[in-house]
C-alpha cells in the first residue's frame, strides 16, 4: 500500500490555487433573449396537499379587498403601436411581419428585447476617483466628544462569539426547526450579538448594514419569549412591531410567519391601504404579535373597542431613525403613552442619527448599544459609480438615464427618483422605449404597489422606478443595480437607497447622477468609501442620440398624462356622487356609520400637515394661486393647439424645469434637516450626561452608579473612609458658606449709613 509522503522543508509544492476573478466591467451589451424553459431543474413533488397549498410568503391576500389593475401599461403599449405605425408609414415599408408585430395582441411586443445599433454599443469611459486626505483637528475633537457622550447613555454589549451557531443560543426546538426550514446556516454578526442580550430582557439600540438579517435578530428572541406565555387567561397582545412603510410591514409579517410556523403564536398585520374590516377581525382575537404602521395602529386603538396595547411587553421599532423622525413624532408619543412602562424596547436601523436625543424621547431604560458596523458605511461588496453632469447638460438627465438602462443595466435595476410625479413620468418614458418597467410610489393604491413589487421580484419586469418609499428595509433578491436619478438629501438616505443591492454577501452596483449643486454629498460619500469609487462618462454622441429619442416621445408622454388626468377627475366625480347617494340611503333608513376617531383634533392635524410641508407658506400660496391657475390654463391651451408637435426649445425648457423641481425638493429636505440639527435640546430636571459637553466638561469622569442598600451594607475600609470623607467635606463646606455669609452681612452693616434728618 502506497503511503503519502510528508512534505519536507525544501520540497517544491505545485501551486493549485485558482486565479481570482477579474472585476466585471459594466459596459453596453446587447440584451440576451431569455429561453423559455419547459421544465424546472429544481422541481420537486410536494409530500402532501397541505404542503402544496401552503405558501407563507403570500399570506397577504386575505387583507386585500380588491386587486386594482393599472391601465398605464395598456396605454404605453397602445402608444408604442402608434409610433411603430408612424415609422412604417414614414419609411414606406409594408412588410407582413411588421404589420403582424404591430397589430398583434401585445404578447410578442412585450417579450421583444431592446434592439441596439452598433454605434450605441460604444463603451463608456470609467475613471477611478482618488480620495483627498485632509485632517481636521476640530472634527476629530467633536467626534471624540460625541462618542464619550454616547458612552454615558449606552452600555456596551458583552463580547459575542462569532463562531457560535443558532443551536448554542438557548432557542427552543420549534424555532430551530423553522431556522432549518428557512435555510439559515450561520447567524450573522448582528444576530449573534443581539439574540443573547435580548433574551436577557435588556433594551437594545442595534445598528448594522442593510441586508444583514436585522428582522430575524429581533424576532427570534421575541418569539422565544412568547413560546413560554401562560396558557390560562384571556389572550393578550404582548408584542408590537412598528415599521415606517407598508411594504416593510408586509415583509416583516411574512418573515415572522415563517419563523413562527411550528409554534402556536398568532401574528396580525395592520398597515394602511389594506382592508380595515379584516384587520379589525384579526385584532379582535388579540394576537400575540401585531406588526403595524404608526397611523393605522392608532386608528385601531381609537376605533376598535376590544383592542388595546396596555399589556404590551415588547415594543420594537424597525428603521428606528425614520420612525423617530418628525413625520411620526406625534403618533409615536401617543403609542408610547398607551404601552406598559415595564416593557422591553428594541430599536434597529442601518443608520442611527442623534441617537441620544431620540432614544430619550422613547424613554429607554439603560439601553445596550450593539453597533456591528459603522452606521455610515455602505456594503463592502458594493461598487459605487457616479455620472458627473455639467450645468449645460442638466436637462439631459432623462436621456442619460435612458442610455444607462437601455444600453448597460438591462435587468434587475431599481431607479430612485425624488417625487411621485417624476417616477410616473420616467415609467412612461422607459416603457415607450421598450423597457419592461413598473413603478412604486405613494400615489398608487396598496394592491397596485404590492403587485408592482411582486412583478419585480418574479422578474416579470426588468426595472422598478420608485421613490424613497422603497428605500427602507425591503429585501428584494437579485437586485443587481441601483440608479439614483437625483442625489438624495443626506448620506443616510443614500445608504438606505444603495442598500437595496449588495445584500447578504452578494455583489451589486450603484450608479448616481450628480450635478454641480450635489458635489458636497458626493465628496462625503467618496471620503467614507472603503472600496475605490469610479466615475462613468457617457459618450456625447450617445447622449445626443437618446436626447432626440426622448424629445420624440414627448408628445406621447404628454398625451398619456392628459388622458390619465381626465380619467382621474371622472373617477373622483363618480366617487363623490356614490358617497352622496350612500349617505342619503343611510339617512332614509335612519342608521349611519359612526365616524372614525383620531387622537388629534382637525385643527391640530391641519397644523401638523402645514408644518410638515416642504413648500412655501399658506399665505404665499393663496396670493399666487390665481396667477398659477391662469398659467396652467394657458399651458393646457398651448398643448391642445400644438398637440404632439413641440419645438426643441420648449421641450428643453420643460426638461430643465422638471430637473429643477427635483433639485428644489432635495434642497428643501436638506434645509429642514439642517434646521432640525441646529435646534437646541430641551432642559431636563434630572441628571443628563449630555450636559457635560454643553458645559465644556468633555474630559470629565463618568458618574458612578450607586444604590442605597449597597452603600449601607458595604463595610470595607475604602467605603468607610469615603463616607467619612464625604461627611467631613460636607461639614467643612457648610462652615465655609456660613463664614462667607457672616462676612458679607458685616460688610453691609459698615457700608450702611443713616439718612440725615430733615431740618
Amino acid at each position: 500500500m502506497d503511503l503519502i509522503k510528508t512534505i519536507g522543508d525544501e520540497d517544491e509544492v505545485p501551486d493549485y490555487s485558482e486565479t481570482s476573478d477579474e472585476e466585471e466591467e459594466y459596459q453596453p451589451t446587447k440584451q440576451k433573449k431569455r429561453k423559455k424553459k419547459d421544465f424546472e431543474c429544481d422541481f420537486a413533488f410536494a409530500s402532501s396537499t397541505q404542503d402544496y397549498n401552503k405558501d407563507t410568503w403570500n399570506d397577504i391576500q386575505k387583507y386585500i379587498k380588491r386587486n386594482v389593475k393599472s391601465k398605464v401599461d395598456d396605454k404605453i403599449l397602445k402608444a408604442r403601436k402608434n409610433l411603430k405605425k408612424e415609422e412604417v408609414e414614414e419609411n414606406g415599408d409594408s412588410d407582413i411581419e411588421d404589420e403582424e408585430a404591430i397589430m398583434g395582441n401585445g404578447k410578442n411586443n412585450s417579450d421583444s428585447e431592446i434592439s441596439l445599433s452598433d454605434d450605441e454599443l460604444k463603451k463608456d469611459t470609467l475613471k477611478l476617483k482618488q480620495k483627498r486626505k485632509k485632517v481636521k483637528k476640530m472634527g476629530l475633537i467633536k467626534k471624540e466628544s460625541d462618542e464619550e457622550e454616547e458612552e454615558e447613555f449606552f452600555e456596551d454589549a458583552p463580547p459575542y462569539d462569532e463562531k457560535a451557531s443558532f443551536y448554542e443560543m438557548n432557542l427552543s426546538r420549534p424555532l430551530l426547526k423553522a431556522i432549518g426550514a428557512m435555510s439559515f446556516v450561520h447567524p450573522t454578526p448582528i444576530q449573534a450579538a443581539t439574540i443573547p442580550v435580548a433574551l436577557m430582557g435588556r433594551d437594545i439600540c442595534g445598528c448594522a448594514a442593510t441586508g444583514t438579517g436585522k428582522t430575524a435578530a429581533y424576532m427570534l428572541p421575541t418569539l422565544e419569549r412568547l413560546i413560554y406565555k401562560p396558557l390560562s387567561g384571556a389572550p393578550v397582545t404582548r408584542v408590537v412591531v412598528l415599521v415606517p412603510t407598508r411594504e416593510l410591514g408586509v415583509q416583516v409579517y411574512s418573515v415572522t410567519r415563517q419563523l413562527a410556523q411550528f409554534t402556536k403564536i398568532d401574528v396580525a398585520l395592520s398597515v394602511g391601504g389594506l382592508d380595515v374590516k379584516v384587520q379589525e377581525q384579526m385584532l379582535r382575537k388579540s394576537p400575540d404579535i401585531v406588526i403595524a404602521t404608526p397611523g393605522r395602529l392608532i386608528d385601531h386603538i381609537r376605533n376598535a373597542p376590544s383592542f388595546s396595547i396596555d399589556q404590551v411587553e415588547v415594543l420594537i421599532l424597525d428603521e428606528a431613525d425614520r420612525i423617530l423622525d418628525e413625520y411620526f413624532q406625534e403618533q409615536l408619543h401617543e403609542i408610547v403613552k398607551q404601552c406598559s412602562r415595564t416593557r422591553q424596547t428594541l430599536l434597529f436601523s442601518a443608520t442611527m442619527t442623534d441617537a441620544v436625543r431620540d432614544l430619550a424621547s422613547v424613554s429607554l431604560d439603560k439601553p445596550v448599544r450593539i453597533f456591528v458596523d459603522n452606521n455610515q458605511d455602505v456594503a463592502f461588496n458594493l461598487r459605487q459609480e457616479f455620472v458627473k453632469i455639467r450645468q449645460k447638460y442638466e436637462p439631459y438627465r432623462e436621456a442619460i438615464l435612458a442610455s444607462l438602462v437601455c444600453r448597460t443595466f438591462h435587468s434587475s435595476t431599481m431607479v430612485f427618483v425624488q417625487t411621485k410625479k417624476e417616477a410616473h413620468r420616467v415609467h412612461i418614458m422607459l416603457g415607450l422605449l421598450g423597457v419592461k418597467v413598473a413603478e412604486l410610489h405613494g400615489n398608487m393604491s396598496q394592491p397596485q404597489r404590492m403587485e408592482a413589487l411582486r412583478r419585480f421580484k418574479d422578474s416579470e419586469v426588468d426595472v422598478l422606478v420608485a421613490t424613497d418609499v422603497a428605500a427602507r428595509g425591503l429585501d428584494i433578491r437579485n437586485v443587481k443595480t441601483v440608479i439614483n436619478f437625483v442625489m438624495p438629501p443626506s448620506l443616510e438616505h443614500y445608504i438606505h437607497r444603495v442598500g437595496r443591492t449588495a445584500r447578504a454577501g452578494r455583489a451589486g452596483v450603484s450608479v448616481s447622477m450628480c450635478g454641480e449643486s450635489e458635489r458636497k454629498i458626493v465628496k462625503e460619500i467618496i471620503k467614507r468609501a472603503r472600496n475605490p469609487v469610479k466615475s462613468r462618462i457617457v459618450p456625447v454622441e450617445i447622449l445626443e442620440k437618446y436626447r432626440k429619442k426622448v424629445e420624440k416621445l414627448e408628445g406621447e408622454i404628454e398625451a398619456i398624462l392628459k388622458e390619465e388626468e381626465a380619467e382621474r377627475l371622472l373617477a373622483k366625480a363618480e366617487n363623490q356622487a356614490n358617497k352622496v347617494e350612500n349617505l342619503m340611503k343611510e339617512k332614509g333608513k335612519g342608521m349611519g356609520e359612526r365616524p372614525r376617531e383620531w387622537f388629534q383634533s382637525t385643527k391640530e392635524r391641519m397644523k401638523e400637515k402645514e408644518r410638515q410641508k416642504l413648500g412655501k407658506g399658506e399665505s404665499e400660496k393663496k396670493k399666487g394661486g390665481k396667477k398659477r391657475k391662469n398659467e396652467d390654463e394657458e399651458g393646457e391651451l398651448e398643448v391642445g393647439k400644438e398637440g404632439r408637435k413641440r419645438g426643441k426649445k420648449e421641450v428643453g425648457d420643460a426638461a430643465e424645469s422638471r430637473v429643477k423641481n427635483e433639485m428644489e425638493k432635495v434642497a428643501l429636505l436638506q434645509a429642514r434637516m439642517a434646521k432640525r440639527k441646529g435646534q437646541k435640546r430641551r432642559m431636563n430636571a434630572v441628571y443628563d450626561p449630555a450636559n457635560k459637553v454643553a458645559n465644556g466638561n468633555v474630559g470629565g469622569k463618568k458618574r458612578k452608579n450607586s444604590a442605597f442598600d449597597s452603600d449601607l451594607t458595604d463595610v470595607s475600609n475604602r467605603k468607610v473612609k469615603s463616607l467619612r470623607y464625604d461627611a467631613s467635606k460636607h461639614k467643612r463646606d457648610e462652615q465655609r458658606n456660613n463664614k462667607s455669609n457672616n462676612n458679607k452681612n458685616n460688610n453691609n452693616k459698615k457700608d450702611f449709613k443713616k439718612p440725615k434728618r430733615w431740618k
